[in-house]
C-alpha cells in the first residue's frame, strides 16, 4: 500500500474512533481525557491526512521506503502517546512513561518527515 493511501485509511479510522470518543465524553459528562482525545484527532487524523496529501503530490518521495516507515511509526507513536496522555489525565501514573515515549517517537518521526521533505528533489512534485 502506498504511504498516501495508508495515511488516508488510517486517518479515517482515527477520526471515527476520535469522534466516538468525543461523543462518549459528552454523553458521560466526563471530559478528563480531553487532552488525549485532542492529541488522537490532531495527530491521528489531521496530521496523517496532511502527510497523505504531501506524499500523493510528491510521488518520488512517496516511492521511498522511508515514507511508509514514517507513516507506520507515526501511527504507533500516536497510539502510544494518546493512551499515555489518557492514563495520565485519569490519575494513572503508569501513563507517564507511555506519554513520554510516544512524544519522543512522534518528535523523531516528525524530524524524519522533515528530512524527507527537505531533501525532496525540486520540480518533481505534482503541485
Amino acid at each position: 500500500m502506498k504511504p498516501s493511501s495508508l495515511c488516508f485509511k488510517a486517518g479515517v479510522l482515527f477520526v471515527v474512533v476520535g469522534m466516538a470518543w468525543g461523543l462518549l465524553m459528552g454523553a458521560s459528562g466526563d471530559h478528563s481525557t480531553l487532552a488525549a482525545h485532542a492529541h488522537f484527532n490532531l495527530l491521528g487524523f489531521v496530521s496523517l491526512f496532511l502527510f497523505g496529501f504531501y506524499y500523493r503530490l510528491n510521488p518520488l518521495v512517496e516511492a521511498q521506503s522511508l515514507a511508509r516507515t514514517h507513516v507506520w511509526i507515526w501511527i504507533a507513536g500516536t497510539l502510544v502517546l494518546s493512551i499515555g496522555v489518557a492514563l495520565v489525565h485519569t490519575d494513572h501514573p503508569i501513563g507517564d512513561p507511555f506519554a513520554a515515549l510516544g512524544s519522543i517517537v512522534i518528535l523523531l518521526d516528525a524530524i524524519l518527515f522533515a528530512w524527507l521533505v527537505l531533501r525532496a528533489p525540486e520540480g518533481e512534485s505534482l503541485a
